[in-house]
């Protein structure tokens, strides 16, 4: 799915429950926020929790050495942070 089919449908459906017309712009600025707040809340606080959907927990990789496939070479892998997603069981369960 692209973005611009992504705020499509979302407009669509929130139009038509809403009865009030959404434009796929106001989603957009509203889709940008919510993942922004989601970086900044596993950034500070290491998790980000939505029941039903899952959470996004804040992962740390120690400094380790690797090997370039090319050379054979050990080179040295800096630490780095990454983010997890694990689904809710009720997101599994409609999968």
């Amino acid at each position: 799915m692209t973005k611009a089919t992504l705020l499509e449908k979302i407009s669509g459906a929130v139009s038509k429950s809403t009865k009030a017309e959404v434009s796929k712009k106001q989603v957009d600025a509203i889709l940008k926020e919510t993942f922004e707040t989601i970086r900044k809340t596993v950034k500070k606080e290491g998790r980000c929790s939505y029941p039903g959907f899952g959470t996004f927990t804040l992962t740390k990789r120690k400094a380790r050495k690797g090997r370039n496939p090319q050379t054979g070479e050990t080179i040295k892998i800096k630490a780095s942070k990454s983010i997890r997603f694990k689904p809710s069981a009720a997101l599994k369960k409609t999968l």
